[in-house]
C-alpha cells in the first residue's frame, strides 16, 4: 500500500509525490534494463511522479531525442502503468521539433505521445521560452492540446517572472488552460528564485517543481575539498561549488542533519527544498537504483524546524563569509 502523503499540483486535480523521478539520465548514463530497475524500485516505493522531455538525450552523440520517452514507454508497455502515475514531458528543444510555435507544439505533442505510448500526457511543458514565437500563439496552441485530451495540464519550464505572468494573462484574457506550474533551478546553494518567482508563484497558485534540487550533484556529499575525484557528467560544475564561501559550509549544516536524522545528505538536500514555500515536488534522477535509495527518503521524511533553520543560515545568499 501506498503510504506516500500525495500532494495537491497547484490548481490541478494531479496529486502527485514530494519526490519526482527525473528520466533525463534514462537511455544515456542508465541503459534501458538500468531505467527499468530504477523506475521498479521508485514506484515500489510509492513514488507516482517521472518527469521527461522529448529531447532528452539529443546531446549524447548518436541519439536524436526521444530516447528517454522512448524507454518509458518501453516500460510502460512491459509492466503496465501503475493507476495513479503522472507523467510530465516537454517540448521546444527536441532538433526536429524546436520552438514553441503552434504547429510544432502540436507535431511534438504527438511524437511523444507516440514514444510514450499514452492517450493522454498529464503535464506538458513549454521546456524553454521562444521569443521568436508569438507567446499567444504558444499558449493557445497548449491550451487546445487540452481541448484536445491529449494534454491534462500545461506547464512552464525555463520561463522568467515576466514571460510567467505574460502567459498567464493572455490565458486569462482569452480564456485559455493556463499553466498550473513552473519548473526553476532551485537548491541550497541557488536561490535566486525566492525574490522573484516564488512570489509570484503565490500570488497565481503556481505550483513549484524545482530541477537541479542536488546542485548538479554537489548536495550528495560527494565533492569536498581533497576529495576523490567522481565519475559523472556533471563533476566539474558540481565541484565548482567549492568556489562559493558557502559551499563548505552547507555540506557542514548537511552533514550535522543526516547525522541527527540518519538519512543520506542528498535527502536532506531534497526535503528541505521539498517544503519551501509553493514547492509541490523536487526533481532528481538516478542511475542506478543504488542512488535512488538515498532519494527515497523525501517520499516520507520531514525535517523538524531547527534543521530547517539550519540549512537556510547555512545557505543563505546575504551571508557571505564562512563561518
Amino acid at each position: 500500500m501506498n503510504d506516500v502523503q500525495l500532494r495537491r499540483l497547484g490548481r490541478s486535480d494531479l496529486r502527485v509525490s514530494p519526490l519526482c523521478l527525473g528520466g533525463n539520465v534514462f537511455g544515456w548514463t542508465a541503459d534501458e534494463r538500468a531505467s527499468f530497475q530504477i523506475l521498479d524500485a521508485y514506484t515500489a516505493a510509492g513514488g507516482n511522479f517521472v518527469d521527461t522531455a522529448d529531447s532528452y538525450s539529443a546531446w549524447v552523440e548518436g541519439h536524436r531525442g526521444g530516447e528517454s520517452e522512448t524507454v518509458i514507454g518501453r516500460w510502460l508497455a512491459s509492466r503496465g502503468r501503475p493507476s495513479d502515475l503522472v507523467i510530465a514531458t516537454k517540448v521546444s528543444r527536441h532538433p526536429d521539433f524546436p520552438g514553441l510555435s503552434g504547429p510544432n507544439v502540436k507535431a511534438a505533442a504527438k511524437a511523444s505521445l507516440e514514444r510514450l505510448g499514452v492517450g493522454t500526457i498529464d503535464l506538458y511543458y513549454a521546456h524553454f521560452d521562444d521569443t521568436e514565437t508569438p507567446l499567444a500563439e504558444s499558449a493557445r496552441a497548449f491550451s487546445e492540446l487540452v481541448d484536445e485530451g491529449r494534454v491534462r495540464y500545461v506547464g512552464l519550464s525555463n520561463h522568467g517572472p515576466d514571460r510567467i505572468r505574460e502567459w498567464l494573462d493572455v490565458c486569462e484574457r482569452e480564456g485559455l488552460h493556463a499553466p498550473v506550474c513552473v519548473q526553476p533551478p532551485y537548491n541550497l546553494m541557488e536561490r535566486g528564485i525566492e525574490s522573484d518567482l516564488v512570489p509570484l508563484a503565490r500570488e497565481r497558485g503556481l505550483a513549484l517543481l524545482p530541477y537541479f534540487g542536488l546542485a548538479r550533484g554537489f548536495l550528495t556529499g560527494k565533492y569536498r575539498p581533497g576529495a576523490a575525484e567522481v565519475d559523472s557528467p556533471r563533476a566539474g560544475r558540481a565541484r565548482a561549488y567549492l568556489d562559493d564561501p558557502r559551499g563548505e559550509r552547507v555540506l557542514r549544516a548537511l552533514d550535522a542533519v543526516a547525522e541527527r536524522s540518519g538519512i543520506p545528505q542528498a535527502a536532506v538536500a531534497l526535503s528541505w527544498l521539498a517544503d519551501r514555500p509553493s514547492v509541490v515536488s523536487v526533481l532528481a534522477s538516478a542511475r542506478s537504483p543504488q542512488q535512488l535509495v538515498d532519494l527515497l527518503p523525501v517520499n516520507r521524511v520531514r525535517l523538524g524546524e531547527e534543521p530547517v533553520s539550519l540549512l537556510t543560515e547555512a545557505s543563505d545568499p546575504e551571508h557571505s563569509t564562512a563561518s
